[in-house]
């Protein structure tokens, strides 16, 4: 389904409960219409990959996720062989006698016995949303097959031909910056960084994805939360998920507002690291306490 605008991209996020700024629904927007990766870099937690979740639940087309991870290739990424099947066809030729070894050596590479990996079934199964996410774990052998494909969108099966997206597939790549990427590929792409929301950004993200919540509950637990962010000494600053999972947790619990015990007992939906959790508790004694 076509998005026309930038405000159309924003209106159809926010039925799926994703809500954007108008710089990222514009480079959104943009990445659509150009048929160009868009590569979102910033803190975790600030929705890098929910907005690919969001555009596939907007656009009603498939999610196809790939996780990178150090020493990630590009067989991982791409497609392997189905040896068991294969093992179970050269048995049953066998038992059916008579079978040329040369020909029943092709059959073993047959489509049937291929397993498609994410960056394969994207471009079999597009239109769809490929998301590579945290692309900034794989090596520089990984981001350049990415690159490769990115440029094309096609790869090619020695034993079967070439694959090539009749559509190109969305693509969206996420990374935390725990390097600097090279600059192939940032070309490749649109570029964005996702900064964490704004107090009243955050509170109506809140109101969307957990309406289960109490508005004035919703607005203490942002609060907070943009305070410890503000402070800039945790290990790991709580994201837009740990905000949602400490709203709901407090819900769950009949919490109509914030007080010390509950939130200290809830800790473990907002940080989760040991350390951040001691400097939490610190900072809500003082912040309750005003």
């Amino acid at each position: 389904m076509e998005l026309d605008s930038t405000a159309d991209v924003s209106a159809r996020l926010g039925e799926t409960g994703y809500l954007c700024d108008e710089a990222l629904s514009t480079v959104a927007f943009l990445a659509l219409r150009m048929q160009r990766p868009l590569l979102l870099e910033g803190e975790p937690g600030t929705g890098k990959t929910a907005l690919a979740e969001a555009l596939a639940e907007s656009l009603d087309l498939p999610l196809v996720r790939l996780q990178c991870y150090e020493g990630i290739d590009a067989t991982q990424a791409l497609y392997d062989w189905d040896f068991p099947r294969q093992i179970l066809h050269l048995r049953a030729l066998e038992a059916a006698g008579g079978a040329d070894p040369e020909e029943a050596e092709k059959s073993l590479y047959d489509a049937r016995f291929l397993l498609a990996r994410p960056v394969l079934a994207a471009l079999q199964q597009s239109p769809a949303v490929l998301l590579v996410d945290e692309v900034d774990r794989a090596d520089d052998e990984f981001e350049a097959f990415l690159l490769e494909v990115l440029s094309t969108y096609q790869v090619t099966i020695p034993e079967l031909g070439t694959v090539k997206a009749a559509t190109p597939p969305i693509v969206v790549l996420t990374s935390n910056r725990t390097r600097e990427l090279h600059d192939a590929l940032k070309r490749r792409c649109l570029y964005h960084w996702i900064d964490h929301p704004g107090l009243e950004r955050e509170v109506q993200i809140v109101r969307s994805r957990a309406p289960e919540v109490s508005e004035e509950l919703g607005r203490q637990v942002v609060t907070v939360v943009q305070q410890l962010r503000d402070r800039h000494d945790l290990q790991k600053p709580p994201g837009v998920a740990e905000t949602l999972d400490w709203a709901r947790a407090l819900h769950h619990l009949g919490t109509t507002g914030l007080d010390l015990a509950t939130a200290s007992a809830t800790l473990g939906a907002l940080v989760k690291y040991r350390e951040d959790a001691e400097k939490v508790r610190h900072a809500l004694d003082q912040m309750l306490r005003a």
